[in-house]
């Protein structure tokens, strides 16, 4: 089932969100929603946060990236899996900028700075744990995804002057003044 993905705006994208169980309600449904909606979406990842569930769960197919025309990006083999309760571990300190984007902030782009690598623990759908390192679009993926269940959104992480320069944007976003291929939900009940 498709899901309405929570606009700019929406308290439950800027709070940090809970770690769950095996018991936590119809997890297993959800987990499927949030795949259909990313896809129908053309995303690549998508937070509980962005579907309106504050728990600590996302998911992730950065073979989307390789789909998408004109993509330069460093990547480690792509991969698809879904991550609860994940705690990011370390970061390398060599940075990398690359343009992102946001399903719950749709049509802004911009170039953040985040680290080429990191080592992160979570567990699968399952709640089987893994941990491992990461690089590349598959880094920047995960980080991305990461910061919504931390309640912080890419455009915190851009310049300052980009920052100006898309506020209009966002505001439009938040009052629901924006056209999508895919169904939002936004704060003020449109």
């Amino acid at each position: 089932m498709l899901l309405p993905v929570y606009a700019y705006g929406q308290p439950v994208l800027r709070k940090v969100s809970a770690q769950i169980g095996p018991e936590y309600p119809d997890l297993q449904e959800l987990i499927a929603n949030m795949w259909d909606t990313m896809y129908h979406a053309d995303g690549v990842g998508i937070a509980a946060p962005q579907v309106g569930h504050g728990i600590r769960l996302f998911v992730i197919d950065t073979e989307q990236v390789d789909r998408k025309a004109g993509t330069e990006a460093p990547t480690d083999i792509p991969f698809k899996q879904v991550f609860i309760n994940a705690q990011m571990l370390t970061e390398s300190s060599k940075p990398w900028t690359y343009e992102e984007g946001c399903l719950s902030i749709p049509d802004i782009r911009g170039d953040v700075e985040r680290p080429e690598g990191i080592r992160i623990r979570w567990q699968d759908e399952n709640f089987q744990e893994h941990e491992a390192e990461f690089s590349g679009i598959n880094a920047r993926v995960i980080q991305h995804e990461y910061d919504h269940i931390e309640g912080v959104l890419f455009t915190e992480r851009l310049k300052p002057l980009k920052k100006r320069l898309i506020q209009r944007r966002m505001e439009a976003i938040r009052e629901g003044r924006v056209k999508t291929d895919y169904k939002m939900r936004f704060y003020n009940g449109r």
